[in-house]
C-alpha cells in the first residue's frame, strides 16, 4: 500500500502589488494549484514567509488567522483585500510535533496573523480561501541548511494532504526597486538561472553555498531573508538526495526588472511505504 506525495513549492511573492498586478506568474500559480494540488485534496497548507522572522522556530496555532496589511505607502486598493482562510490548531499542533521529534526546539503563536508574504501568492493559488492555513516562522539567525532541515522535519506531511510551500524572491535588492527600467537586469536573469540549473540537477553543495558560488548572490540578494525559503521547500521535498525528483517552473518571470518572480514545484518520489 502506498500513499501518494504532495508536491512542494517554492513561489516569488513579489512586491505587495503581486496581490492586484498578477502578472503572468498569479494565473500560471493559480492554473498550477487546479492541475496539481487543488484545494478539494488538501487538508492544510504549510507556509515560511520571511515577513515573519523569530527567534527560533515559531508555528501559528491561530485558529482564525487575520489577514495582515504588513506594509505601507501603497494604493488603498491593497487594504481593502482580504484572505480569510482559517487556521488550523491541530495542524499546527502537529507541525510543533514534528520539529520536536526532529530534534528542534519551537513554539506556538495562537494570535499571529497572515503576512503579506503568505496570503498575496495564496489568493493567486487558492482565491476561495477554503484551506487552512498555518505559517511557519524563518527563524533570525538561520542559514540554509538550518532551514533545509525545518523542510525535512516536515516532510511527512505531504503524505497527509499537506502542501508545503516556501515564499520568498528569487531576486530581492529593494535598493534597485525604483532605479531599473522594464527589462529584466542582466544580473537578475544570471542568478535566477544559476539556481534553477542546481535545483534541476540536485546539487545540494553547490545550493547551500550560493553565497560564495552564484553569480552576483550578494546583488540579488543584499540580506538572505527573502532566499532561505527555497531551502524550506528543498528540504520538504528531500531534493538532492539519491533519488532524482521532477522540478516543474511555473514561472520565470522578472517585474520591475530586479525582482524575479521564480516559482517551482518538487514532485516525488511518487510514493512512499
Amino acid at each position: 500500500m502506498t500513499t501518494p506525495l504532495l508536491p512542494t513549492l517554492f513561489i516569488s511573492h513579489g512586491a505587495p502589488l503581486f496581490a492586484t498586478d498578477a502578472g503572468t506568474t498569479g494565473p500560471a500559480l493559480h492554473a498550477w494549484a487546479q492541475a496539481h494540488a487543488p484545494a478539494e485534496a488538501l487538508r492544510g497548507i504549510v507556509v515560511m514567509s520571511p515577513h515573519w522572522m523569530a527567534r527560533g522556530p515559531t508555528v501559528m496555532t491561530n485558529p482564525a488567522p487575520a489577514t495582515w496589511h504588513d506594509f505601507g505607502g501603497f494604493p488603498a486598493a491593497l487594504y481593502q483585500l482580504q484572505y480569510p482562510a482559517p487556521g488550523s490548531s491541530e495542524l499546527g499542533q502537529q507541525v510543533l510535533a514534528l520539529l520536536q521529534a526532529a530534534g528542534i526546539a519551537a513554539q506556538a503563536d495562537a494570535q499571529r496573523p497572515l503576512d503579506h508574504g503568505a496570503w498575496v501568492p495564496l489568493m493567486h493559488l487558492y482565491p476561495q480561501a477554503e484551506v487552512p492555513v498555518v505559517q511557519l516562522a524563518l527563524p533570525l539567525g538561520a542559514d540554509p541548511e538550518e532551514v533545509f532541515a525545518l523542510g525535512q522535519a516536515l516532510s511527512a506531511l505531504r503524505s497527509q494532504g499537506v502542501l508545503l510551500v516556501g515564499t520568498g524572491s528569487m531576486t530581492h535588492n529593494l535598493g534597485e526597486f525604483f532605479g531599473g527600467g522594464k527589462e529584466p537586469a542582466p544580473y537578475v536573469q544570471e542568478f535566477s538561472r544559476w539556481v534553477e540549473s542546481a535545483v534541476m540537477r540536485g546539487d545540494r553543495t553547490a545550493l547551500l553555498n550560493y553565497r560564495e558560488l552564484a553569480p552576483h548572490a550578494r546583488r540579488a540578494h543584499p540580506t538572505e531573508d527573502h532566499f532561505l525559503p527555497v531551502f524550506f521547500a528543498l528540504g520538504a521535498a528531500g531534493w538532492g538526495g539519491d533519488t532524482p525528483l521532477q522540478t516543474d517552473y511555473i514561472s520565470r518571470e522578472v517585474m520591475y526588472s530586479m525582482l524575479a518572480m521564480d516559482a517551482f514545484a518538487l514532485t516525488g518520489p511518487e510514493s512512499l511505504p
